[in-house]
């Protein structure tokens, strides 16, 4: 179906493709794997049409195919559903799937026929979203099914998955394996590009492994095994993917004291405290109310009520948090969103810029901004930041360094608590094992961490004690190390026994 025959592609004295050679066939699952910047989403940019090859060509049923646009692309029968988000926010969800390709009755566009169409493409999803639902008023999950939907809408032969699950829960990810299932059964080629291990030997017939524009391997799913493409992917063995956990200390002081916090309006009340030296994980189901609770201590979503008590490293040095206003990193609470492109970052400014901003929040409104150029450099070697030196635009950077560094920005500033949303969404192995590693240092040093991730594997191997979150309560608290997947979705699922439930809902956390 498609066959690229030594791709090279250069930005500059950047060789982010050389010489790349892959044969890829109907009715198959093909796997474009490796660490951030390896160069997946050139290649899969070339074949979208979004970038043209400076050497080399694709071929397309065999013949050899001039994609020199993203529409030509479309009109080649070649569909992309792109990681970052490209919906626009004020148009329906209707008028998005069907953006640039309205049918048409009498030249006038026919919304009923719109609406039908998109009915079905949704309902290839669950059918959970309605078509009339403007995109602004969803949900980043919810934004990322309408993505899909926008793709298989189209009537298509190749199919491009860019990273499609990063923000899916569990089982709109099963539907989302169904949905492939159904597009393969149907002689399609896909193209799954993806970091999560679990979801590549699941889904998909063949891996190919990029790294530093090279074409590694390729291999059947069914011949690797998941250390082997660690390795492939990396260049080395992870010997410690998670870093090693320290024995649970019940005394340790809480760094934040959350009490009766009510963060959305009919919701219940939840209450627990989360201590210095550990990482503590928010789990449930999507939409459960874990977002509603990190934000609102992040003061982003008023809260109707609560209480929440903040320490400082030094001992007995207290302070209550205004909920009320986006003042947090102010007391040193830095909180990182899950959506980096739109919330997180300043795409035009430099990565020393961008670092630099957590840095002022200890400057006062008339003090000149210190650039600390040593300090800077220093972060960016040890979180491996891949780049051509700080004054290089983040816009330009991979999803997974534009992610480093969004949390070395807090790392730099001097917080002593991280509030984090998916803090690996959409980041290679060996990146997400320096992060893992870098929160953990910044637990062992005494800063305090709350985090929610759709990666369940994550959330276990990462955290210290997990907070399970039902309809808004908390229904119950796990030991990290001790928990399990069938355990933590038990609780997400049927909450706890009766037995053990208060008058709200909550277990003791």
């Amino acid at each position: 179906m498609v066959s690229f025959e030594r791709l090279t592609k250069r930005f500059g004295m950047n060789v982010a493709l050389s010489d790349v050679s892959l044969d890829c066939v109907a009715g198959s699952v093909h796997a474009i794997t490796g660490e951030n910047g390896a160069g997946k989403s050139t290649l899969m940019n070339l074949l979208a049409g979004v970038h043209r090859p400076d050497e080399g060509q694709i071929r397309l049923r065999g013949e050899v195919a001039w994609l020199d646009s993203p529409h030509h692309a479309q009109r080649s029968g070649i569909s992309t559903i792109f990681q970052e988000l490209t919906l626009l926010p004020n148009l329906t969800v209707a008028e998005n799937l069907f953006l640039g390709r309205e049918p048409l009755r009498h030249g006038i566009v026919d919304r009923s026929t719109m609406r039908a169409k998109a009915e079905v493409a949704l309902a290839r999803l669950g059918g959970r979203i309605g078509v009339d639902d403007y995109c602004e008023e969803l949900s980043v999950a919810d934004q990322q099914l309408v993505e899909i939907a926008k793709g298989i809408s189209a009537d298509a032969d190749v199919f491009i998955f860019d990273e499609p699950t990063a923000a899916l829960n569990a089982p709109e990810v099963e539907k989302l394996g169904e949905l492939i299932s159904s597009l393969k059964s149907e002689g399609k080629l896909i193209f799954y590009v993806s970091h999560r291990l679990d979801e590549i030997f699941k889904f998909c017939d063949r891996v190919s492994v990029l790294k530093d524009g090279l074409h590694v391997a390729t291999r059947a799913a069914r011949d690797l095994t998941h250390d082997e493409l660690i390795s492939l992917m990396v260049g080395r063995v992870l010997t410690q993917f998670y870093p090693v956990r320290k024995p649970p200390q019940q005394s340790s002081r809480a760094a934040l004291d959350v009490s009766s916090l009510i963060p959305m309006e009919g919701g219940p009340p939840v209450s627990f405290a989360v201590r210095r030296g550990e990482i503590l994980g928010l789990s449930g189901l999507e939409g459960q109310g874990q977002r509603d609770i990190i934000r609102a201590l992040a003061g982003l979503q008023p809260a109707v009520q609560g209480q929440v008590t903040k320490s400082s490293v030094a001992e007995g040095s207290t302070q209550p948090l205004d909920l009320t206003v986006v003042a947090t990193a102010l007391a040193g609470v830095g909180f990182v969103p899950e959506d980096r492109k739109t919330e997180g970052l300043y795409l035009s400014l430099s990565i020393s810029e961008n670092i630099v901003l957590g840095m002022l929040r200890r400057s006062s409104v008339w003090q000149r901004a210190k650039v600390r150029t040593d300090l800077i450099a220093g972060l960016m070697e040890r979180m491996r930041i891949r780049a051509t030196s700080a004054k290089q635009l983040v816009g330009m950077l991979s999803g997974g360094n534009q992610q480093k560094v969004m949390i070395g920005r807090w790392l730099a500033s001097g917080v002593d608590v991280l509030l984090l949303e998916e803090p690996t969404r959409g980041v290679d192995i060996g990146a997400k094992a320096e992060i893992y590693a870098l929160l953990r240092d910044f637990a062992d040093q005494g800063g305090a961490v709350l985090l929610i991730s759709s990666e369940l594997q994550e959330v276990l191997g990462l955290c210290d004690r997990i907070l399970v979150v039902r309809r808004g309560a908390i229904v119950a608290e796990l030991d990290g190390a001790a928990a399990s997947e069938e355990e933590v979705m038990r609780f997400a699922l049927t909450g706890p026994p009766s037995s053990d439930r208060s008058p709200n809902g909550n277990v003791h956390a």
